[in-house]
């Protein structure tokens, strides 16, 4: 069996090599003229050829792809079929029978024994394979590529198959006689074959009769030396010479009508095989089962066809190895997908088919199944959304349909249709029911109406008119559970006969096909987006989303989903999306919106803050707050939103005096002037406002006054929109000064500049109305600052420049960042060591914090595995730093901050560049730690000297190697308070 499934799925890789090669045919390639499927009516045919054109960059382009319906919407019997479809092939398409390469597929039927396939037909419906792209196969799909190679074994010719039934076997194999018939035939057990047609005879010899499910002793007469015997696959070829003939029969009006009606119902496997075997004969060809009813217009069509086929004969083809896998029932669909589904492993089948599922043991094709959703033993869940706390029981098939917040039993199909009238049914039968009997879940239908007074009597399932219609398939789905339940003794018979009713037949004949293909369109966009999803969460990188994604632009029910998602999942992991679709569309819109998400998820969650207090008033003339700066020594970054949302941040930084100096002051200063004016002298900006309007525009980068609007917004003393500056200020007690300064601090120096700077407005702010803010307050607010100016950032900033000397911060994670800040009480000497060999060196050049906020933001949410990867090592590394200085070891210290700065490298590539490799290349000899100060790429180096070395030393190489230049050196001294004075720092 291992062998005969290795030839077998070597044989499938070759016919779909082939197929592919014929997508982009070259000369002397040789494809399929024309391929021709038959229908029962012209609505089916309508959907048929909506799938194929769905298909029109996966087909061969030089095949003609043709649906024909059966004769005036009448079932005219498969043989009556290939009578039209030749007709019209003749006629319409001008098809040379002599000359072309036809594949026929009969698929007409209603597909009785399968419901949930009738109206998209049998010949479409699912098969647990992905060939192009990962897009789900169907029956048709599968078809095309196991015959691909036929053609090249044809000159001219039909090849005609059945609709419902999948055939593996060597297509190079195949011999097409010159004239006649062949049968394509398959060696199986006498066991396998008493369930089959089965032909007679010798192979590559004309056929002797047919068998047709014949018990096993009677097979095991004509079995071969191993008991197998040559079983019918429905797969047959008839050569020009008989395709000519049977055209010659309906070449006229009069005998098209006489042989293509359905009273007539001629059979192609019936009436068009049996004469072409050599025992036959026209008596008993009399009396042979007929597609429909015995009449005389069938014997005189039997006459016609026996005297023009009688001269042919079919020769036997037999295949082995070969797989006949036939897909006839829901109990047979059922199996080929859950519990036989790895037998079938060596053709590329396997259980989860385009889908995403969060579950195990479970079957699914083009679905999702959720994470909340209980799902039972052997289930098959095709074209659905399961998720919302369904529950489906063991051994069940859910079929196109939305699942959420019912539970649907054990060994039962559920199938939802939507009606040409736009109302919704859900047709619900047992696992191994036949429609085609009187029986539902094993019950006599119509004596389980009668115990509930109903009198209607149906000869089959799929007549029986009990199935409820509804306004909406959630509707539909309850009612349809209701059926099952008082068919065992729980239902409601009420609300049963509120509805009206409707048969299996019945919907299958009034399905909107055209809803079931859009249904289909809008699952397999879900499915991409719940992949993309479901890659975030796995912490894949953004490049994947290329290979999941494979479009332009999203459509509307991806739209449609995230905007549904934002209720639904983290934000973080939200605009994780975003920034993956916008890798997989490079469409920087969708990065955008990422950002845009971060800013309006944490100001809204902040926004309580973000109050107007119209009970504020002046309570000082004037008021002066000066601040320290901030280094970072350990698990920056791991504070900026959103990796400390979904982490939590740990940071080591200290408050710091530059060059001894409080560099940042903020003062404000009533006027007697019903205005405000914004002052920044380090920027030598002056602005007068009187229009609160353009005190509210705080969204412009460039804009000198941004931080101070943003503040006193924050603050509450300016609403965020709305009201009247001059009432606002007669309200106040009058205008105001607001005047910032940051005194000889290079711009851009990463020393957290900005947030200190927030930090000292909101705490001036604060003193000069009297509104008494905490150190914890001043922190939120700060923040809320910063995403009302759309900057972004963390908190390390300010709180290294609200708390005085070393700590170690910690957040956990959550929108609203709740932080343990733990003061560092290191020995006087090694505070001494620490002020000696620590030193500060101003690159000269100037980076914007938003550009390389944006960048780490952008690798945070890519999932770049480094950026991952270095993100939780510097946290780690912030608990080493702060035990090193606890231990008095400067020397680990420095090394420790070496660890970190390459891992800052990985983090944002950006952060380094020609330069700073250059000044840190010229100190090597002379420390023995170097890191950026902040974000990187430019502002202030901080080093560790080497013990022995002195600041002189490393200021003269600095002066020597970058005479001319803006690199200088800066003292940076670990800054503590004065006394009890907050205000104060020394």
């Amino acid at each position: 069996m291992g062998n005969k499934n290795i030839n077998l799925g070597l044989y499938l890789k070759d016919n779909c090599d082939y197929f592919f090669k014929c997508l982009d045919l070259k000369k002397g390639d040789v494809c399929w003229n024309f391929v021709v499927i038959t229908s029962s009516n012209k609505k089916q045919a309508s959907h048929y050829e909506a799938e194929i054109l769905s298909r029109k960059n996966r087909l061969p382009s030089q095949t003609k792809f043709i649906v024909i319906p059966d004769y005036n919407d009448e079932r005219i019997g498969s043989g009556g079929a290939t009578l039209s479809v030749l007709k019209e092939l003749k006629e319409k398409y001008g098809c040379n029978f002599n000359k072309d390469r036809i594949l026929i597929i009969h698929s007409g039927g209603d597909s009785k024994r399968i419901p949930q396939y009738s109206s998209i037909g049998k010949l479409f419906s699912p098969v647990p394979h992905s060939i192009f792209n990962d897009e789900p196969s169907t029956l048709f799909d599968e078809l095309l590529i196991s015959v691909s190679y036929i053609p090249t074994k044809m000159k001219s010719g039909a090849l005609i198959l059945s609709g419902d039934v999948l055939l593996l076997f060597n297509n190079l194999d195949f011999y097409a006689p010159r004239e006649g018939a062949a049968t394509i035939s398959f060696k199986e057990s006498v066991e396998h074959g008493q369930h089959h047609g089965v032909f007679n005879g010798v192979e590559n010899k004309p056929i002797t009769g047919f068998l047709h499910k014949q018990p096993v002793k009677v097979l095991n007469k004509i079995a071969d030396d191993n008991g197998n015997i040559n079983i019918d696959t429905g797969a047959v070829y008839f050569s020009s010479n008989i395709l000519n003939s049977l055209y010659s029969l309906v070449e006229t009006k009069d005998g098209f009508d006489k042989l293509v009606n359905s009273k007539t119902r001629l059979s192609f496997y019936g009436d068009f095989l049996y004469p072409l075997a050599e025992s036959s004969t026209l008596e008993q060809f009399y009396l042979e089962k007929p597609e429909g009813t015995f009449c005389d217009e069938l014997t005189n069509a039997r006459t016609l066809v026996w005297n023009t086929l009688r001269p042919y004969r079919l020769v036997l083809e037999s295949f082995d190895p070969a797989k006949f896998i036939h897909f006839g029932t829901s109990k047979e669909v059922h199996a080929l997908n859950t519990t036989d589904i790895n037998d079938y492993s060596y053709i590329g089948w396997k259980p989860i088919v385009c889908s995403m599922v969060n579950k195990q043991n479970v079957s699914a094709y083009l679905s999702v199944i959720g994470k909340d959703a209980k799902i039972g033993k052997d289930v098959y869940v095709e074209a659905s959304y399961v998720h919302k706390n369904a529950v489906v029981g063991d051994n069940t098939i859910v079929s196109y349909l939305d699942v959420s917040n019912v539970t649907i039993p054990s060994d039962v199909v559920v199938h939802g249709l939507k009606l040409d009238n736009g109302k919704s049914v859900v047709r619900i039968f047992g696992i191994s029911d036949n429609p085609k009997e009187a029986k539902l879940f094993g019950f006599d239908i119509n004596q389980k109406l009668k115990e509930f007074g109903i009198n209607e009597q149906y000869d089959s399932l799929w007549e029986a008119d009990i199935y409820p219609v509804c306004n909406s398939f959630d509707e539909a789905l309850k009612e349809s559970l209701n059926l099952y339940e008082f068919f065992y003794g729980r239902g409601d018979i009420n609300s049963w006969r509120e509805h009206d009713t409707i048969s299996l037949k019945e919907s299958f004949e009034r399905a909107d096909s055209e809803s079931i293909l859009e249904w289909n369109k809008k699952l397999y966009e879900i499915i991409e987006m719940e992949q993309l999803l479901e890659a975030v969460r796995e912490l894949k990188p953004v490049e994947v989303a290329k290979s999941i994604l494979k479009r332009e632009k999203l459509s509307k029910n991806q739209e449609e989903w995230l905007d549904e998602k934002e209720k639904e999942i983290s934000f973080v992991k939200l605009a994780k999306v975003y920034h993956f679709i916008a890798y997989a569309l490079d469409d920087s819109d969708y990065i955008n919106k990422a950002y845009l998400l971060i800013n309006k998820t944490i100001l809204n969650s902040y926004h309580s803050l973000i109050k107007y207090n119209d009970g504020l008033s002046i309570q000082k003339d004037e008021t002066l707050i000066k601040m320290p700066l901030r280094i970072n020594f350990g698990g920056g970054w791991t504070d900026t939103p959103p990796y400390c949302i979904e982490h939590g941040g740990t940071v080591l930084n200290t408050a710091i005096l530059l060059n001894g100096e409080l560099p940042v002051s903020v003062s404000l200063k009533k006027i007697n002037e019903n205005k405000i004016i914004l002052r920044s002298d380090d920027m030598n900006a002056y602005g007068e406002f009187n229009d609160i309007l353009d005190l509210q525009d705080t969204g412009n980068p460039f804009d000198e006054f941004a931080l101070q609007k943003a503040a006193l917004i924050a603050t509450g003393v300016i609403p965020i929109s709305g009201g009247d500056l001059n009432n606002i200020l007669n309200r106040l007690g009058g205008g105001f000064i607001m005047q910032s300064e940051v005194t000889n601090v290079p711009k851009g120096s990463g020393l957290g500049t900005s947030s200190i700077l927030s930090s000292c407005c909101v705490r001036a702010i604060s003193d000069f109305f009297g509104i008494g803010l905490s150190n914890e307050d001043v922190i939120s607010t700060v923040i809320c600052v910063e995403q009302i100016m759309s900057t972004g950032g963390g908190w390390q900033d300010q709180v290294g420049g609200l708390y005085p000397g070393l700590k170690l911060i910690k957040s956990k994670p959550g929108v609203v960042q709740q932080l343990n800040i733990e003061n560092i009480s290191l020995k006087e000497k090694t505070i001494n060591e620490l002020n000696d060999r620590l030193v500060l060196i101003s690159t000269g050049q100037r980076r914007l914090a938003r550009n390389l906020l944006r960048s780490v933001l952008s690798n945070y949410l890519s999932n770049n595995p480094d950026t991952l990867f270095a993100m939780n090592r510097i946290s780690a590394l912030a608990e080493e730093m702060k035990k090193a200085l606890l231990n008095d070891d400067i020397d680990l210290f420095g090394q420790l901050m070496n660890k970190h700065w390459e891992m800052s490298k990985k983090i944002d590539s950006g952060s380094t560049n020609e330069l700073i490799e250059q000044i840190f290349e010229s100190i090597s000899d002379l420390i023995c730690g170097q890191m950026v100060v902040g974000a990187g790429g430019g502002g202030f180096l901080q080093v560790v000297l080497k013990q022995g070395v002195v600041k002189e030393q490393l200021k003269q190489r600095i002066e020597k190697v970058f005479k001319d230049t803006k690199v200088s050196v800066y003292t940076a001294i670990v800054a503590s308070y004065k006394g009890n004075n907050k205000n104060d720092f020394k």
